[in-house]
């Protein structure tokens, strides 16, 4: 289904999402605030002409200017409006029929030296029907006086924007005696005249005159809660004058949120250049294959008819298989990114807004729920925080938070401070991880340092590529990242302190939690000097790619926002592998980890303060202020979730095998729903089959799970050719990669000097 023209879509249908958030059919509005709406009208003249309704119009549309308006003006003349500070002027002409007056207005502007407006919006009728009394012969005149008018419009349009406003439908019931002949099938033959009459001589589309018959869908919906049957209610006049805004700002401001009447995004240069090696890998790649294939058949086996023996070929060089395995790999992945442009750069699916309502976010976790609990297995192993398990806290998280994004969830509060928990369970785990293998094994290799920075960041730096996005977009990406960084460096800085070396003396243990005292120091004087932070961060080459929209405050506010809980996980991984090396608990299958009694009273206390975190984060009502407490405090519940999760031996020795299926590419998920689940960059919901809701969730989440899981096989398979064990091969391939992002930092700055 192809996207069309959104603009078109926008003045002309859509749909309500609850009360008063409307829909436009296949694209999404963006709502602005006055900053935003002075900065895309600065320096311009907007007109609105028409009676009552026109009116109640224009006062929406300089609301979005300067919300401090009030509506005082004379109802029956005209109204100015200036904003000075950003020289807009928005007038209101009152010119309630459609004559001769209105006519020579417009002509003055048309063939005149008067300065044209920017936006003229239009529209009469009630008043002429109300005027003639519903005469046929008033619907006549109407119509000779709106095709007098229509050419000079049609020349307006040419330089300026012109809308037609089609007259809104009436409640009959609630309408005046003195306006009881207003009755929709009049307003019904007006709009039809005009609509016939408008744009019927012009060819040019620059020169059309658009309708804004959107206003009547919104009418139908909402007219029944009008005062007196006539004049919309203020949320739909304002929606309709945040139409306005959207149909005109949108190629201006280009909101990330804002699809309708947006156009494509031009290739910039480094998109070609991956656009052909992509298509150069696919060619290499079929070449290859066949050249293989033809060898085959040459080579095939013939088996020996006396004896039933088969002779084996001759096997091909390793060089040639890594050379097709490398293709096969940049094949399947052009083919997968085609996908993630055409979902989120070509308009060619349609976008539409989110919309949170409680039960589109609770059914689907409890449906989740149901299907972790019933694909329940055995754990291979019964330690505490296990592989398996691991994994398991993954996926669950993972498809929380996928649930989270796609429902619009972050506008209820209490839902958004549980999920800031599940993103730092997986920082919790970042240092959990790294911190034991660091540990245990002791090895702090350039090879274990690169598969580790690959894995993490070979898709990113695919996408920031072709979907032209900065490193720093993908937020969670750069921050495990920085964190990996900080826990090998804390290790294995001199002097480097594992297990091996703890054994023989408890001292080396001091210096250990020295180190991490530290390293908490760092994290607390950073956290709270943002001036240090950010020069840090802005020298080159950190700058390009920790910097946002110029600066680096929201690396600061995203770093900021989780800055313990690493810490947090590195400590519990400390005291739990001391605990277990000293045997002070016990892992044994179905045993609980501690004594009876102790195991009991830390799950009472588990239990509640899991509780009690819950309970607080359910009553926040300041997202800042819940924020700012949020790194301290959210230890507490992943604590109290791990215990809950290992005390009692039973639920320690199985795991739900449907969770760590997903926890698995849980990175992969969290990556790629930006672009092929979401849409506008995580600000919509792509729609791949229009009209059907829940059956195109089906299918997109399908083909995004699908896409998700081969990218990791993906990545895991260049991880062994990019990054070799033999360390001379590993140096080789790494000025390889020193000379790849060399080469994109100088086509990027290439790029940015044709863009200014």
């Amino acid at each position: 289904f192809k996207g069309g023209d959104t603009c078109e879509y926008l003045l002309s249908s859509g749909r309500f999402l609850g009360e008063k958030v409307w829909q436009p059919h296949s694209c999404m509005m963006h709502k602005y605030k006055n900053s935003e709406a002075k900065n895309c009208l600065i320096d311009k003249h907007v007109v609105f002409i028409g009676d009552s309704r026109i009116r109640q119009l224009f006062y929406s549309f300089i609301k979005l200017i300067n919300p401090q308006v009030k509506e005082e003006g004379i109802k029956h003349g005209n109204i100015p409006f200036e904003d000075q500070s950003a020289s807009i002027k928005v007038d209101f002409l009152w010119y309630p029929e459609v004559n001769g007056s209105m006519r020579q207005r417009i002509k003055s502007w048309a063939e005149g030296s008067v300065a044209k407006p920017h936006i003229i919006v239009v529209g009469a009728a009630t008043w002429s029907i109300k005027i003639h009394n519903g005469s046929n012969e008033a619907l006549a005149q109407y119509k000779i006086n709106i095709t007098s008018i229509a050419p000079l419009l049609e020349k307006l349009a040419i330089n300026s924007d012109v809308y037609w406003v089609l007259q809104d439908p009436v409640y009959e019931d609630m309408l005046s005696e003195s306006r009881k002949m207003i009755t929709n099938e009049k307003i019904d033959a007006y709009n039809e005249a005009a609509v016939r009459i408008l744009n019927s001589s012009s060819r040019n589309s620059k020169a059309k005159v658009k309708v804004f018959s959107v206003s009547k869908l919104i009418a139908q919906e909402t007219i029944m809660k009008s005062a007196d049957g006539l004049h919309l209610p203020e949320s739909s006049r304002d929606t309709n004058a945040m139409i306005l805004m959207n149909v005109y700002c949108n190629k201006i401001m280009k909101p990330i949120d804002g699809s309708c009447c947006q156009p494509q995004p031009p290739l910039t240069l480094i998109q070609k250049i991956a656009f052909c090696f992509f298509t150069l890998s696919i060619f290499g790649y079929l070449i290859i294959s066949l050249i293989h294939r033809n060898n085959y058949r040459k080579n095939k086996s013939c088996t020996d008819l006396e004896s039933g023996e088969e002779k084996k070929p001759a096997i091909s060089t390793p060089n040639v298989s890594t050379l097709e395995m490398l293709l096969q790999c940049f094949c399947k992945l052009g083919l997968i990114m085609t996908y993630f442009y055409l979902c989120d750069r070509a308009n060619l699916f349609m976008k539409e807004n989110k919309f949170y309502t409680h039960s589109s976010f609770f059914i689907p976790i409890v449906y989740i729920l149901v299907l972790g609990v019933f694909y329940t297995e055995n754990t291979k192993e019964t330690k505490v925080l296990n592989r398996e398990q691991t994994d398991e806290w993954k996926g669950w998280m993972q498809l929380v938070i996928l649930i989270y994004h796609i429902s619009g969830a972050s506008t209820f509060l209490p839902v958004y401070m549980h999920i800031r928990v599940l993103v730092a369970a997986y920082l919790f785990q970042t240092g959990y991880g790294h911190f034991s293998y660091f540990w245990i094994k002791g090895d702090f290799g350039v090879y274990r340092v690169c598969q580790v920075l690959f894995r993490l960041n070979f898709l990113v730096v695919v996408l920031c590529i072709v979907m032209d996005r900065p490193y720093q977009f993908y937020y969670f990406v750069p921050l495990v990242t920085v964190w990996f960084m900080i826990i090998y460096a804390t290790l294995a800085v001199w002097p480097q302190i594992v297990q091996k070396k703890a054994n023989g003396s408890c001292l080396w243990h001091f210096g250990l939690l020295l180190k991490l005292i530290c390293l908490l120091t760092c994290i607390y004087f950073l956290s709270y000097s943002q001036g240090a932070f950010e020069k840090i961060f802005s020298f080159w080459p950190l700058s390009k790619c920790f910097e946002l929209n110029g600066n680096v405050y929201e690396w600061w506010f995203r770093w900021k926002l989780d800055r313990y809980v690493v810490f947090h996980g590195m400590l519990f991984a400390f005291i739990y592998l001391a605990l277990q090396k000293h045997q002070m608990i016990s892992e044994g299958k179905g045993d609980p980890l501690f004594s009876n009694r102790v195991s009991n009273v830390l799950l009472f206390i588990s239990i509640v303060s899991f509780l009690t975190y819950s309970i607080w984060a359910s009553s926040c009502k300041n997202k800042t202020e819940c924020n700012e407490l949020h790194p301290s405090v959210s230890v507490v519940q992943i604590l109290a979730f791990i215990l809950i999760r290992n005390i009692p031996g039973y639920v320690r020795s199985v795991y739900s095998s449907f969770f760590a299926w997903f926890g698995k590419i849980s990175l992969e998920l969290f990556i790629c729903q930006y672009h092929i689940w979401l849409a506008a960059d995580t600000k919509g919901i792509l729609v791949l089959i229009p009209g059907y809701p829940m059956f195109n969730v089906l299918v997109s989440t399908f083909i995004f799970v699908c896409v998700a899981h081969e990218i990791s096989q993906i990545t895991n398979d260049l991880a062994q050719i990019v990054v070799p064990k033999d360390n001379s091969t590993l140096l080789k391939r790494l000025l390889c990669i020193a000379g790849f992002f060399s080469g994109l930092h100088f086509f990027s700055a290439m790029q940015d000097q044709s863009r200014h």
